[in-house]
């Protein structure tokens, strides 16, 4: 498996497999999925080389989390890198009053309590480190600090300015500790990545499904800003949350949702030119991301191993260059945007 390595801010070394694994899935997300599934799941990427996980409390409420615990028992701390993510606290519930119904199925009875301060971003480490079953973690990222989450701008801001109070600080301090080794952000929004690299010193993003084939805006302020801080990008949900590996099909799915007529009528034009030179929709989905030098990993989630085995086979694949020269031709990729 290919790598590609990193420098943080503060000198410390990471070494990316370009193919990672996003963990939303071992959470049951949309659908539950056996213990046995997700560890043949992980297994099949070990094997495969990816040394790159990442995972979060939301995904499953605590399960991705305990999930990887059980993976990684007994292997050597050194050999892979590991991100969770910081900004909500569980805590018990009934189970009619849980968090994420209807979104993650067979979970732990849990509410989320979104909290940016110093304290509850200390408290959400330290039970991280408890599920995951490790004594350090390489990376911490805040999470979902954007408008989806939060409902709008202002809402936005608000929690921006807590964390930046509050939050961050402790991150700083983890990473000046050298208990973890680099902070960011894990968001599916660019723009509040872009806030925060113009307040903060932070070494990589993760931005989810918003430097894609579907689409590239990020490229006009925030993916330049990146290359001159010298901050890396992990690039998570390549598909958009599904309808690039699906392609335009009756019930694919684009954020978390439906995929709207305007999307899908986009998909069917990338998908057109993808076939017109003999390579698959997901193929050059999950490729294209990592032309972009800023980009360190891609990671898809996978719930199964035919998921994963498809996810492996599409990074090899040798994709033509009149592939990228095609679709910018037509409008359907940003002329800067960086391909063979």
């Amino acid at each position: 498996m290919k790598r590609r390595k990193f420098k943080t801010k503060l000198g410390a070394a990471l070494d990316f497999t370009i193919l990672g694994f996003g963990s939303a899935p071992l959470g049951n997300l949309f659908r539950p999925i056996s213990e046995r599934s997700a560890q043949d799941t992980l297994d099949r990427a070990w094997r495969a080389g990816i040394r790159y996980f990442d995972t979060a409390p939301l995904y499953g409420f605590g399960l991705s989390e305990t999930r990887l615990n059980h993976f990684l028992r007994g292997k050597k701390r050194d050999d892979y890198i590991l991100s969770t993510k910081v900004g909500r606290r569980l805590t018990a519930c009934a189970p009619a009053e849980r968090t994420g119904i209807g979104k993650f199925f067979e979970t732990p009875s849990r509410r989320e309590i979104y909290d940016y301060g110093y304290d509850g971003v200390m408290r959400s480490f330290e039970d991280s480190l408890e599920r995951l079953g490790v004594d350090r973690i390489d990376i911490l990222f805040v999470h979902d600090i954007d408008v989806a989450n939060h409902g709008s701008e202002a809402a936005r801001d608000a929690k921006v300015r807590e964390f930046m109070a509050g939050g961050y600080r402790a991150l700083t301090r983890l990473r000046d500790e050298k208990v973890v080794k680099a902070i960011g952000a894990g968001v599916n929004e660019w723009q509040v990545c872009e806030m925060l690299a113009n307040r903060g010193a932070f070494d990589i993003f993760l931005l989810a499904g918003r430097y894609t084939l579907l689409e590239q805006a990020a490229m006009n302020s925030f993916l330049p800003l990146c290359e001159k801080n010298k901050i890396g990008i992990i690039i998570g949900g390549p598909y958009n949350s599904g309808v690039l590996a699906r392609g335009p099909k009756k019930g694919a799915t684009y954020d978390y949702d439906k995929a709207p007529n305007v999307i899908l009528d986009r998909v069917r034009q990338l998908d057109g030119v993808c076939r017109a030179h003999g390579v698959k929709l997901p193929e050059a989905a999950l490729q294209f991301p990592l032309y972009h030098p800023q980009v360190l990993s891609v990671i898809p989630g996978a719930a199964a191993l035919k998921e994963m085995n498809a996810n492996i086979e599409f990074l090899k694949r040798k994709i033509p260059a009149a592939l990228w020269r095609d679709l910018k031709s037509r409008g359907l990729l940003l002329p800067q945007a960086p391909t063979p």
